[in-house]
């Protein structure tokens, strides 16, 4: 599994979306490196990490092989970020963290969650599942021969201001289209959709006695801002910031506030019981 490494301090893992990668967090490594040892793996299958054969891509199994890579990091505590997808592939992680039937050896201390896919937003319970039907894919497959008008389409749609896309940002998440397998990833994990949300909406509760820090931006297409609410009624310990204007993916769109938010969060005095 290919990531990215940079500053010191306490650990912190940054999990990008179903189809980008470690090139997401390139505005946000930068700005935690003094506060953090900030971690940004490309999950197996996605970015220019390897495409394996017949890779199990229910949501439980990438938190499994997420937990397995930060025992290799020899952590025992990490804070943990994940935007879209890999928002809830974090909550997934967290709860197999605490769980004293599982076998993970590090424990997440703190969640921050950008936009995260979860059982409340209606959006994404019905269009993930179609592009995991066998037209859907067959589209997704067609669109993957025409890589730079997908992703700049794609962008377009994700900004809550298209005109804020830094310039360089549809060639970085093209780039891993070079590696094919790609597109496979995100129709397996498409597949799998119905079913993980429900497992998700299982394992929250699991989840209350974790610092959580939600973000949104209030013109997110694709991960309601209306569902943040719902979300945050399983958190004892929840803090919401909502971008204005902004759309699915903020650490872009105005990373400057989003930094300042996330630094805020994560340089907050905690508890014996939270380090």
């Amino acid at each position: 599994m290919r990531y990215l490494r940079a500053g010191s301090g306490p650990a912190l893992i940054l999990l990008h979306g179903l189809l980008g990668y470690s090139f997401s967090w390139r505005y946000t490594m930068p700005a935690l490196a003094p506060y953090a040892t900030v971690y940004a793996p490309d999950m197996l299958g996605a970015g220019f990490s390897d495409r394996l054969a017949n890779l199990d891509c229910h949501m439980r199994s990438i938190a499994q092989r997420l937990l397995r890579f930060v025992e290799r990091l020899g952590l025992s505590s990490f804070d943990l970020l994940g935007t879209s997808h890999g928002g809830a592939v974090a909550m997934m992680a967290a709860a197999k963290s605490l769980d004293a039937n599982e076998s993970a050896t590090a424990r997440v201390r703190r969640l921050i969650l950008v936009a995260p896919v979860n059982p409340y937003s209606a959006h994404g319970q019905r269009l993930a599942p179609l592009f995991g039907s066998r037209i859907g894919s067959a589209f997704l497959r067609l669109v993957a021969t025409r890589t730079t008008l997908w992703h700049r389409y794609a962008l377009q749609r994700l900004y809550g201001n298209p005109d804020r896309i830094p310039r360089g940002t549809v060639e970085g998440y093209a780039a891993p289209l070079a590696i094919p397998g790609l597109f496979e990833y995100g129709i397996n994990i498409a597949r799998n959709w119905t079913q993980d949300l429900q497992e998700l909406e299982m394992i929250l509760p699991k989840l209350g006695s974790i610092p959580t820090l939600l973000l949104w931006g209030s013109r997110d297409p694709a991960v309601y801002a209306a569902s943040a609410a719902f979300l945050a009624r399983h958190f004892s310990n929840v803090q919401l910031k909502v971008f204005p204007g902004i759309g699915h993916l903020p650490y872009e769109e105005c990373p400057e506030e989003f930094n300042r938010v996330l630094i805020e969060f994560l340089t907050q005095k905690t508890s014996p019981a939270e380090r």
